[in-house]
């Protein structure tokens, strides 16, 4: 049921909260040995992805390594070229993820049929989605305050703004009336995928006392690497056959450049065509005449775009197998 389902997410979430700090130097120590076909299982592999952005903040710290304005007071602290204070800024990214994630999960009652479980359940869900999110949420303010420095505070305050004002849009914007262009599309899904990640590469630069420069090419390479996986998740369904079940999401961005391409009238047609009896979507029809349209290769060149910003971004550090590490990843996201 709902309610067993985010209870038991809380249990994960908390233990993610535990054992984090563990596994993502665990999973530092891999990924600097990781081979581009093993970088891309790792970035899409549903037991691994979770832990993504803090390892890259992890990585992103040791490639920067140490600024020459830091104080040589700060050397011993130094392990395996990361800072305790980046650490414990990776685990409070995942912490915000994490919470953002089960916030997610609340179910929308409104909609709500009999076919869904009972209305009690969803309405004890919904409190145990909030309640764990707000938990975990609480854990990194916490651990953020921690870190006493008032610009990551700043920071990461505003990604959490951010990733609040991002799902607002996504629950606002019409798919069916055509509302959302490719440039609105981008603006969204940086604000709930990609600022957190942004900001965190560039809080872990300010915690090192790296200069601006470094600073704005960790940002880039947080922005553009996060919007390039959106990318290639939104693609992903349009990469299988076309004898397998198809589920996607009307604002992913294949249906947004199709949608673009072929005009609002014609969009609305095919929507009413893919409409059955009962109003609900057959997405396999949708699905075809996406894939047939030039909505797919526009995202596919975007996602390319973006992973070509970001490897751009990370080669102006000094080489380094951290270095690598984040080239490989940001390769991965573009691999279809």
């Amino acid at each position: 049921s709902l309610s067993l389902s985010l209870s038991l997410s809380l249990s994960l979430s908390v233990s993610l909260s535990l054992s984090l700090s563990l596994s993502l130097s665990l999973s530092l120590s891999l990924s600097l040995c990781l081979s581009l076909s093993l970088c891309s299982r790792f970035v899409y592999d549903s037991k691994h992805n979770l832990q993504m952005r803090g390892l890259v903040v992890l990585l992103m710290s040791k490639a920067a390594g140490r600024s020459g304005s830091a104080s040589d007071a700060l050397l011993p602290d130094m392990i395996s070229g990361i800072y305790p204070s980046q650490r414990s800024l990776a685990e409070i990214t995942e912490l915000i993820h994490t919470a953002f994630l089960v916030h997610r999960g609340i179910v929308n009652l409104k909609e709500w049929t009999f076919s869904d479980g009972t209305l009690k359940d969803m309405q004890f869900g919904n409190k145990m989605a909030v309640l764990s999110g707000d938990f975990l949420l609480a854990n990194a303010c916490t651990g953020l305050a921690q870190l006493n420095n008032t610009k990551v505070v700043e920071l990461i305050s505003s990604a959490i703004g951010d990733l609040v004002q991002g799902v607002y849009y996504e629950n606002s914007n019409s798919a069916e009336e055509g509302k959302l262009s490719v440039a609105s599309w981008e603006d969204q899904v940086f604000l709930s995928h990609g600022a957190l990640l942004a900001k965190s590469c560039q809080a872990a630069m300010e915690l090192a006392r790296h200069d601006a420069e470094a600073q704005t090419l960790a940002y880039e390479y947080g922005k553009h690497l996060a919007l390039a996986h959106k990318l290639n998740s939104d693609l992903q369904p349009f990469m299988k056959s076309g004898s397998d079940p198809v589920v996607f999401s009307l604002d992913s961005a294949p249906a947004v450049f199709h949608r673009q391409i072929v005009g609002h009238e014609i969009w609305t047609h095919q929507l009413q065509q893919a409409q059955n009896s009962t109003t609900q979507t057959d997405y396999s029809k949708l699905w075809t005449g996406i894939r047939s349209g030039g909505g797919v290769k526009q995202a596919v060149d975007l996602c390319t775009q973006h992973g070509t910003t970001a490897l751009e971004a990370i080669r102006r550090f000094p080489p380094s197998e951290a270095r690598s590490a984040l080239e490989n990843i940001a390769s991965a996201v573009t691999r279809f």
